[in-house]
């Protein structure tokens, strides 16, 4: 069965340029598993990121998180100060 997501990243002030180059480097591998960004957004402000994300099913989710090029990127994502939360919603 289908799964969605919620991802929020809260930024602090300066990490908005690595948050953006990890984005840039692991983005592009969602469709490898089957993913699908449906939305981002972020606040006025720069601070605040969402994602709504779709996978076929949560071992693909897993298999994205697993991928070596995203682990490569995760210093970027370490050096932007971006606290990430992951939630799996449901439509109401």
């Amino acid at each position: 069965m289908a799964v969605t997501y919620l991802m929020l990243a809260r930024l602090p002030e300066g990490g908005l340029g690595a948050f953006d180059a990890y984005e840039s480097a692991v983005l592009p591998l969602l469709a490898e598993y089957g993913g699908r960004l449906e939305r981002r957004l972020r606040t006025l402000d720069d601070r605040v990121e969402a994602h709504l994300i779709s996978f076929p099913n949560s071992e693909d989710l897993a298999a994205y998180r697993a991928d070596p090029r995203r682990s490569a990127a995760a210093p970027l994502l370490e050096s932007s100060g971006a606290a990430v939360e992951l939630l799996a919603v449901r439509d109401i």
